[in-house]
Order: C-alpha cells, then sequence, then structure tokens
C-alpha cells in the first residue's frame, strides 16, 4: 500500500516520524493539499471511524488508493487547515507508544498512524516494517495488540465505534 504524509513541517525535524519514514523512502511527503493524492485521509477530526471496510478496494483486501496521514504539530492539529481530497476516517482509540506521548491515549505520531491504520486493514507486515526504523515501533504493536485485532475484526465502522466503546468505558 502506498504510503502519504500531507507535511506541514511545523513540528521538530529531529523528532518526526514522517521525515524519517521518507528518508527510508517508506512513505511520500507533499507539502500542499494539491499535491496529495486521493486515498483514505487518516483525519483526527473525521465524522467516521476507519475500518476494514476502507480497504476492500478490489476485495483482495488491498485499499484502492493510498494510504494518507495528516503531520503537523499536536499543537495546530485542532485547527482544520486542511482540505485533502479522499475518504477522511479517524482513528480509533490507541495508546501512544512514542517517547514524547508515551502511554497517552490518541496522541499518536505519523508512523504510528499508518501503522495502526495498517494493522486494521490487515497488512501487518507492512505495519512492522515501517514501525522497525524506531527503536519504540514494536512497543507500539504490544501496548495495542488487543485493540488493533478486534478492529480488525470488525465488519465495518460502526463495529469499530462499539469495540471503541468498550476501551473508552474502563
Amino acid at each position: 500500500m502506498d504510503l502519504h504524509v500531507r507535511y506541514e513541517g511545523d513540528d521538530d525535524p529531529d523528532k518526526c516520524t514522517a521525515r524519517k519514514l521518507a528518508r527510508f523512502d517508506l512513505a511520500e511527503l507533499h507539502r500542499s493539499d494539491r499535491a496529495t493524492p486521493y486515498g483514505v485521509v487518516l483525519n483526527p477530526h473525521a465524522e467516521r471511524a476507519l475500518s476494514p471496510a476502507d480497504a476492500a478496494g478490489d476485495g483482495d483486501g488491498s485499499a484502492e488508493g493510498p494510504l494518507v496521514a495528516l503531520d503537523c504539530s499536536w499543537e495546530s492539529a485542532g485547527e482544520a487547515r486542511f482540505s485533502l481530497p479522499g475518504e477522511h476516517r479517524a482513528l480509533p482509540y490507541l495508546v501512544a507508544a512514542n517517547p514524547v506521548n508515551f502511554g497517552r491515549p490518541m496522541r499518536l505520531t505519523t508512523v504510528e498512524a499508518l501503522a495502526a491504520a495498517l494493522c486494521i486493514f490487515g497488512e501487518d507486515d507492512g505495519a512492522e516494517r515501517i514501525l522497525s526504523k524506531f527503536t519504540w515501533g514494536e512497543t507500539f504493536l504490544e501496548l495495542n495488540e488487543e485493540p488493533l485485532r478486534r478492529y480488525a475484526d470488525c465488519a465495518d465502522s460502526a463495529d469499530v465505534v462499539a469495540v471503541q466503546g468498550e476501551y473508552l468505558d474502563r
């Protein structure tokens, strides 16, 4: 699956996971909405949750288009500045493993978001490949093993939201 990132460049370049993915040719960065391809857009403000149904594509389990993540600092994430074309989806409840936000729910880095989406789409090998570039990458999969497996077993967004509700109620 092609990975793309709408890159804002407003965070610490030394801690930017999107830039590191691009250095290893694992994702392509785009500096404008217009240059970013149409696909499934991981957007924390989307109204629908990401589910395996979003990867249905041609029925072989591979997504129809690329997977696109938004990369900006958490301070500016609340601003609705992005008008990307595509199917916007929010990731369900997951816990960060990155050193800056370790253990905090829903404060994922770009690589964690992309890896989570790949796991939900049943592409665990792809998730492991991109996370392998980070010392804490395997920890993300370990911390979220159960919810990622459960989300990947869901049929659609409504099922994902129901499973997410169980974690939020805890």
